[in-house]
């Protein structure tokens, strides 16, 4: 029975994301006609193509495909003309996957593509950082804004003139508060660990030197670079774990030293250190895993326990008792994973990087471009700006902003590509986008949506004009929207009618039941002893005839049930090789006859009944459903392209066709 996935029909054969960009810079031929509607060479050639990269162009070749692409065509001018192609659920769809499509073309794919680059090229070093943090809201006002940055410029003058670690853990300079005790040691860690303005800077440091007052969501930040390494690589362990806190008294603590060591011992001797991890270690998470962690890197785990794992030079190797505010552990080294080749890193940092703060550059770049293409123009921004700073109030954070409140401001503010945005325009997006959320202020509120609205319209607009700007994608598009059609007509016309039609399916069947015919096949009972003593008991027992098979499976299995085993049931050879292997298919047997011992490959004694030889006869619909079902809806498929073929004319222009060449 056909399993049919919609993406896969969508594009006739194979799907591929970005559509074969070679397309005929001459004047597009028309290949063929269905219903007197033509259809341009371009779309046939660039489908086939892309789903025969590996073939060489011949007539055969072309021939073949033009089979497949006009059933194809067929179908498609079939739901066009039964109106499928205008259905809300159909335009949604089709809108569904416009939105995945379009996303490629509206992003700055070259910095997309250099932000992986980057971070791969990251991973290859680990920094080593200390920090200084003034706090300062993202949302903060110009004011506040300045006057924390003026407060980390006068401890960048600080440390300048004295120990950083000193100054970070002074009390009222950093308000990371956690200063107090790591004195704004951050330790090793690599990219994609930090908010990226963060990293960025401290890659861009070098080791020694004192960064100028770097802007994160957090705040301002002072950094240090303290070292920098080749990466250690990831690393996956097991251990142990027995609790011990820095504030414990101190026999506390030894007992656990102790009976860390004792562990410890035990694995050195070669117990198994899983099954030691889950009867002694106090970590209860792992411990019920063996002891096994997570994989992990540089700045995942506290310094000592980090270093201890990483000294161990291979895998199976067992650490010494090491001591961390959490305890005494002994660590076992499962695997090291060197950074994997880039291309087998991409799509993974692809995915970080879209989850990461960088992923609004890409989009950042490519609004920025399109204001050069269009000729973007702020039309007195600053001044038209001001007036919604007096007409929007502290009620838009509580989704309450009442779009009158901007009545009458309807002056110009931007204007691009001969379209004009108004002050109007930019109120309504206020109206419809406002949300409950923490109070801002105002003017940074107003300012950052203003950048958002005209942003989102730049966008919007490049959106519209896909189609027209590039052959590529209106082509993917075209092949999405047959796709859809041509999907949801063969599924009302072929595949759930062959199982929602249970009439037609039996009158198929009757018509062709000789082709679903069960091979000779044989009733038998299949007796498997354990040895030959055991069989030649068995063959007694058989003899008497006073046992049934249920009872003589009770007498002899009664110490073991792996003694004997019996198998009854009617099979082909195909079924069981053991009638071949047996030689009970030659041995001539009459009904209810046994045949000679035979040892299979564990050693075991089986032994057959022959009770009946069936000769070949059709299977029943309910045995053969699924090729019957299968068969079905080929039959289904190629009466319905009959039909279709008899109302809409098709005429091939074979010129144009045998005009195409390889690339």
């Amino acid at each position: 029975m056909h399993v049919m996935n919609k993406l896969s029909v969508i594009t006739l054969v194979t799907l591929t994301l970005l559509a074969h960009n070679s397309f005929s810079q001459q004047k597009d031929e028309v290949i063929m006609t269905v219903k007197s509607k033509p259809v341009y060479k371009s779309e046939f050639e660039n489908i086939y193509k892309k789903n025969n990269k590996e073939v060489n162009v011949s007539k055969e070749a072309l021939d073949e495909y033009m089979v497949l692409f006009t059933n194809f065509k067929l179908k498609v001018t079939e739901a066009e003309e039964l109106g499928m192609d205008t259905v809300r659920k159909f335009r949604d769809e089709l809108e569904g996957y416009r939105k995945q499509l379009a996303k490629p073309y509206l992003v700055d794919n070259n910095l997309n593509d250099n932000l992986i680059s980057e971070a791969y090229e990251r991973l290859k070093t680990e920094v080593r950082a200390s920090h200084i943090l003034v706090k300062c809201e993202q949302d903060a006002t110009p004011e506040d804004t300045m006057k924390a940055y003026k407060k980390a410029l006068s401890i960048r003058d600080k440390v300048l003139k004295a120990d950083f670690a000193t100054i970070a853990a002074m009390p009222g300079m950093s308000d990371d508060p956690s200063a107090v005790k790591n004195k704004g040691d951050l330790g090793y860690f690599t990219s994609m660990q930090m908010v990226y303005p963060f990293e960025n800077a401290c890659y861009k440091l070098k080791v020694g030197e004192v960064s100028m007052p770097v802007r994160t969501r957090f705040g301002y930040h002072i950094l240090k670079v303290v070292d920098k390494r080749p990466s250690r690589g990831q690393i996956r362990v097991s251990h142990i774990m027995i609790v011990a806190k820095p504030e414990d008294p101190a026999d506390k603590q030894e007992n656990a030293r102790k009976k860390a060591e004792e562990i410890l011992g035990k694995a050195k001797a070669g117990e198994d250190f899983a099954a030691l991890a889950t009867q002694y270690s106090e970590d209860q998470s792992s411990a019920r895993k063996g002891g096994e962690l997570p994989i992990f890197g540089s700045g995942r785990m506290v310094p000592e326990f980090e270093d201890a794992a990483f000294s161990l030079t291979k895998d199976g190797e067992i650490s010494n008792v090491i001591k961390t505010n959490y305890g005494y552990h002994i660590i076992k080294r499962l695997e090291l994973k060197q950074l994997e080749p880039f291309e087998e890193k991409k799509a993974e940092l692809k995915q970080k990087i879209q989850r990461d703060t960088r992923s609004f550059l890409p989009k950042k770049s490519f609004i920025a471009k399109l204001k050069t293409k269009y000729n973007y123009t702020d039309l007195n921004k600053k001044k038209d700006l001001m007036a919604f700073y007096a007409v929007v109030d502290t009620s838009i954070f509580d989704n309450e902003w009442k779009m009158e409140k901007a009545k009458g401001l309807e002056k110009p503010l931007a204007k691009f590509a001969n379209k004009t945005f108004t002050q109007k325009d930019f109120a309504l997006y206020l109206w419809k986008n406002q949300r409950k959320q923490k109070n801002q202020e105002i003017k940074a509120y107003i300012n950052t949506q203003y950048e958002t609205f005209m942003g989102d319209e730049l966008i919007n607009y490049e959106d519209s004009k896909l189609e027209e700007q590039y052959p590529e994608f209106r082509a993917l598009m075209k092949e999405y929207r047959d796709g859809i059609l041509l999907f949801d007509l063969t599924d009302k016309k072929v595949w759930s009618k062959a199982v929602k039609d249970t009439a037609g399916l039996r009158e198929y069947y009757n018509k062709n039941k000789t082709n679903y015919m069960h091979p000779e096949r044989y009733d038998v009972v299949i007796y498997t002893a354990k040895d030959a003593e055991l069989a030649k008991k068995v063959r007694a027992e058989l003899k008497k005839g006073k046992l049934n098979d249920d009872k003589i499976l009770e007498l002899f299995n009664k110490d073991s049930q792996l003694n004997l085993k019996i198998e009854k049931g009617i099979f082909s050879a195909e079924e069981k090789d053991v009638l071949v292997k047996s030689g009970a298919l030659t041995q001539k047997l009459g009904a209810d006859k046994l045949t000679t011992d035979y040892k299979d490959a564990s050693n075991q004694i089986v032994f057959i009944k022959m009770k009946e030889v069936l000769k070949p006869s059709p299977k029943s619909l309910i045995e053969a459903k699924g090729p019957i079902t299968s068969d079905y809806q080929t039959w289904l498929e190629t009466e319905w392209i009959k039909s279709l073929k008899e109302k809409y004319p098709v005429v091939v222009n074979k010129d144009v066709l045998y005009g195409i060449k390889k690339d």
